[in-house]
């Protein structure tokens, strides 16, 4: 796991109904006969399992139960039950294989993992990669039930061989190497002990060692994509399916192509057959069909017999058989069951019509006896249909129809009988009648979400499922809203959409069927909403026109339970640390030493001085501690330089007025000289992070929650962090750049604390005097942390008070998401392709699984979760020009006249940007009515403001319009520039006022102080 790699964090909300089942289409089937288990993996990633209640394995009429027999009149097969089902991928399932026995079931997958899962082991594991690919992973083979591996192959051009018991990889083919060609993709998959074959779309089947990954040979005659393959036990013939409507038999011996089978009209999709030597397979197409060909007791393939067994209302992504019935899955979430065809039963003839002979005496009677895998009779023998005969090829012998006619039937011999006659075809014969036009029994599956609609506000989503329905999803409370019922869904939308603009934080999903959310740490912090905009049922008192930041606020509940579990384990961390210092803060004075004549050492003058080191060379052991030289509460006079704290950190040191006077100075630095330009922005390096420790009540009432940011050394260190470049992170070397600073800001004596911070919350993995490494993950915080408490404990600390510190409710409210909530740790593989998966959980048990999560997480989640800290990060701002409606108000400019429409004499002042200061930018998220508090200050007389300010606010009597559209109060400058200006350039905005107030000018000379008279105070309030 590479250190740089980028980590993230999904969730996906769970679906109303919990019922068993796949919510979309299925792709994959593998049946165990000897359980009656059917195993189905789906494009919702699920895996399957089902019961059949059905006898597959005993096919002698001996062993037959005669009660349920399948071929009695009134015979019911039991229905199939849900067993169990897993969560197996994070995309679509596209390949089952049963290997070990029908032990394992190994998996191929969209998400590039190959996984296996044991259902029946024992100790019950969720599926476990075994294999990572670097693109879709479209197939996957077992060579046997005695081999210990399984091949897989996919879009990444490889074809892997992976060890079943964890080995990893035993050998990699690369399909298109050898050939020099860019092509390669792997769409079927087939091997034995011996070879492995692979067929794609360039039409070729290529044949491997898979011993040595060497290529054998390959087959040429296919003229679109191959789309499954099948190999004979003793690995000499081979069966290929096409997207060329043909099935092709291949011949290792002779190196060719030996057979070609058209009974198929459509792309052929699947094959299967549990014949050692494939004299009987199935095979589906895309129209629905599925055929069943015997060649038993055939000299020539060709010569077999092919029945359409059933039809399907789509195209069959797969087929399995089993005893006697036949599964099929097509892109619905069920799945069919059919009555299997016996294809040694009597052919039902038309009565106008006789079966050509003459070309069959000499091989096969078309009219077998029944073998002894026939049903036994009940009466009347099933017959075929003959509308359901296929023919196998086109130069089969069988089925050709001819007249009863005596005199036409000997005009043909056997050679003539091949060639196309108009007179000997049935006219009808096209008509394909299948035998079974229902499933004997429907394995139902439950709706999943295949469309969704992620509204302006980000919080709320739309979906439609299969069924029709439309739902409103809350993407923060993890729980559906609202059902619309079965509507088109752009029709719901214009009815719940608001006029928002939120910045992108997270990327949902509906790819596997449920609503999937997916947070990254470069965006997730990015988007706020106003708290006066929630409707909680507790009443908490927020701020005025306090922000809440949507990523922090969901993964703060999601990790709920986790966080809990951290503080636990943090307080009995620190309770065992004070409780091993308490065992060393009162050492005996003196040590009894036992009664023994060691060398005289009771003799004060022959004894060794007290300040010597005692040894004893007779065996006995003196205690560890010496005499005189107890611990005690420390001064630190010099702390060494792995101590990591500085004294504002330190809950026991008391800053010195130095260090007190340098970080206040700092922070009034940074504010006065960051906060001037403007009267709207303020200092970026606050960016609404927090401090850890909430959002403290004495606060300015009009402060939003970027202002409640701490202004101290810490941010300098995490600066210093962001900008160390490559020799500070492979030397641990990093700048202070306070020594490149302004002569504004004089350099003073160097402080501890900002190089303590900088220890403390460097991302180095350690440091000369450390002998601990800092792992790279969520562990590594908390190994920070618990190195603090060490530390304050070796400096004499009898009380050590928690560093975990996470939000608040009145910064986060409560959030109660369901405990099935499904969370996904992932990690990206940038040399792979894709996203692997490093954890998944429930939100219900993130508390018992912190073992896990602790090695897997990234570190930003440590910092939300335990720290209440999120990345730093630019404040993103709007430009805009603010100006009186028809210049019916003064302008906010200095002179006091509209920018754009100036007196002749003013023209030379105005283009003086020192003098006219019309033209602003603010945070993304000011909303309307700090603009209007804003021009109110500016045009109003200050005495004005005394005598009538308690009456009404400034959004009372002025307005804000935008395109000749008034503007609400709560509307944010994003959504004003997406919804009303929809345009580039500066946002253009005209305040005028409505009457409710008289609204007294102000004399001209008291315009201007300007925007940066109070642009410190005034700025915080305005954000």
């Amino acid at each position: 796991m590479g250190r740089n790699a980028r980590k993230r964090i999904s969730y996906v909300l769970p679906l109303a109904n919990s019922a068993g089942g796949h919510r979309l289409g299925v792709n994959g089937l593998a049946v165990d006969p000897v359980d009656s288990i059917l195993y189905s993996g789906g494009r919702d990633g699920v895996i399957c399992a089902w019961d059949l209640h059905l006898d597959l394995k005993h096919r002698d009429s001996d062993d037959r139960d005669p009660f349920a027999d399948s071929s009695a009149p009134h015979y019911k097969p039991p229905p199939t039950q849900f067993r169990q089902q897993a969560q197996a991928h994070t995309h679509w399932i596209n390949d089952l294989v049963l290997a070990q026995n029908s032990q394992a079931l190994v998996s191929a997958s969209s998400d590039i993992t190959v996984k296996v899962w044991r259902p029946a082991a024992t100790d019950f594991q969720p599926p476990q990669t075994i294999g990572l690919h670097t693109d879709y992973v479209k197939r996957v083979a077992s060579p046997g039930p005695h081999e210990n591996w399984v091949a897989s192959g996919g879009l990444d051009h490889k074809i892997s061989l992976w060890d079943l018991n964890g080995a990893g990889q035993k050998l990699q083919i690369a399909v298109g190497d050898d050939e020099n060609v860019a092509k390669g993709s792997v769409y079927a998959l087939a091997c034995s002990p011996s070879i492995v074959a692979s067929g794609g779309p360039e039409s070729i089947v290529r044949i491997w060692d898979s011993r040595t990954g060497k290529r054998i040979t390959k087959f040429v005659g296919h003229t679109d994509n191959v789309r499954d393959v099948l190999i004979t036990q003793d690995g000499d013939t081979i069966l290929t399916a096409s997207s060329d409507q043909t099935v092709k038999v291949w011949s290792m011996t002779a190196g060719r192509c030996m057979y070609t089978l058209t009974m198929h009209n459509d792309s052929v999709w699947s094959l299967f057959s549990d014949d050692p030597q494939l004299k009987v397979f199935y095979s589906a197409d895309r129209s629905g069909i599925v055929a069943k060909s015997d060649v038993r007791n055939c000299p020539e393939m060709d010569e077999g017999i092919s029945v359409a067994v059933l039809q399907e209302h789509e195209g069959v992504n797969k087929v399995v058989a089993a005893g006697d019935y036949v599964w099929t899955a097509t892109s619905s979430s069920s799945i069919n069951r059919w009555n299997d065809v016996e294809t040694a039963a009597e052919i039902m003839l038309p009565d106008t019509y006789k079966m050509h002979r003459s070309s069959i005496a000499t091989t096969r009677s078309r009219y077998p006896s029944p073998p002894a895998s026939t049903p036994p009779t009940n009466g009347a023998t099933p017959k075929i249909p003959f509308k359901a005969l296929l023919r196998m090829s086109n130069t089969a012998p069988f089925p050709q129809l001819f007249s009863k006619d005596s005199d036409a039937s000997t005009l043909y011999s056997v050679t003539s009988a091949r060639k196309p006659a108009e007179v000997l075809v049935a006219p009808d014969h096209g008509v394909i009648i299948p035998c079974r036009d229902l499933p004997d029994f429907s394995i139902e599956g439950q709706n999943g979400l295949i469309k969704h609609h992620l509204l302006n506000d980000r919080r709320r989503v739309l979906t439609l499922d299969t069924a029709g329905e439309v739902i409103l999803w809350d993407l923060l409370a993890c729980i559906p809203l609202k059902s619309f019922g079965k509507r088109h869904l752009e029709d719901v939308v214009p009815e719940v959409n608001t006029r928002e603009t939120v910045a992108h934080w997270c990327a949902v999903d509906t790819r596997i069927g449920s609503l999937t959310c997916v947070l990254e740490e470069n965006y997730c912090f990015d988007a706020e909403m106003y708290a006066d905009e929630l409707q909680l049922p507790e009443n908490i008192d927020f701020r005025e026109d306090q922000r809440i930041n949507l990523g922090k606020w969901v993964l703060r509940y999601l990790f709920a339970n986790l966080v809990d579990e951290e503080i636990k384990r943090d307080s009995t961390f620190r309770e065992k640390l004070l409780a091993g210092v308490a065992s060393r803060a009162n050492p005996p004075k003196s040590i009894q030493l036992p009664d023994n004549n060691i060398n005289g050492w009771k003799d004060a003058t022959s004894g060794p001085a007290s300040g010597s080191t005692i040894r004893a060379p007779n065996g006995f052991h003196l205690p560890v501690t010496t005499p005189g030289l107890h611990i005690g509460q420390a001064t630190p006079g010099i702390p060494p330089s792995s101590a990591g704290k500085g004294s504002h950190y330190n809950q026991l040191l008391t800053p010195t007025t130095e260090e007190g006077s340098q970080l206040e100075k700092t922070a009034t630095q940074r504010s006065s000289t960051q906060d001037q330009p403007d009267y709207f922005s303020r200092s970026p390096a606050t960016n609404g992070n927090g401090n850890g420790n909430g959002n403290k009540k004495e606060n300015s009432s009009t402060e939003g929650s970027e202002e409640n940011a701490p202004q101290s050394p810490a941010e300098d260190a995490q600066t210093q962090k962001k900008s160390k470049g490559l020799f500070g992170k492979k030397f641990g070397m990093s700048l202070n750049m306070k020594k490149f600073a302004s002569n504004t800001e004089k350099p003073e004596a160097p402080k501890p604390a900002a190089t303590d911070e900088k220890s403390e919350d460097s991302d180095s993995h350690s440091t000369k005097t450390d002998e601990k490494v800092i792992e790279d993950n969520f562990f590594g915080a908390l190994q920070k942390i618990r190195q603090t408490y060490e530390e304050q404990t070796n400096l004499g600390a009898q009380k050590l008070d928690t560093q975990i510190a996470p939000s608040l409710p009145n910064e986060t409210p409560v959030l109660k998401p369901p405990a099935n909530t499904t969370i996904l740790i992932q990690e990206d593989r940038p040399d792979s392709g894709g996203v692997a998966d490093l954890f998944e959980g429930k939100v219900g048990s993130l508390g018992q699984q912190a073992d896990l999560i602790e090695k897997c997480a990234p570190v930003w989640l440590a910092d939300v979760l335990l720290r209440n800290q999120i990345p730093l990060k630019d404040i993103v701002k709007v430009s805009f020009i603010l100006e009186p409606y028809q210049a019916l108000l003064p302008s906010i400019s200095s002179d006091g006249y509209p920018p754009l429409l100036p007196p002749p004499d003013k023209v030379v002042r105005n283009a003086n940007t020192a003098q006219s200061n019309n033209r602003l930018n603010a945070n993304r998220m000011l909303r309307a009515r700090k603009i209007l508090s804003y021009v109110a200050e500016r045009i109003e007389p200050a005495s004005s403001k005394e005598e009538e300010g308690g009456d009404l606010r400034p959004e009372e009597y002025l307005e804000l319009y935008c395109q000749n559209q008034l503007i609400a109060p709560t509307m944010t400058l994003a959504s004003i520039r997406a919804h009303v200006w929809r345009g580039g350039g500066d946002v253009v905005l005209y305040y005028k006022a409505n009457g409710r107030k008289e609204i007294k000018h102000a004399p001209q000379a008291g315009l201007s102080p300007g925007l940066g008279s109070s642009g410190v105070s005034e700025g915080e309030g305005l954000e």
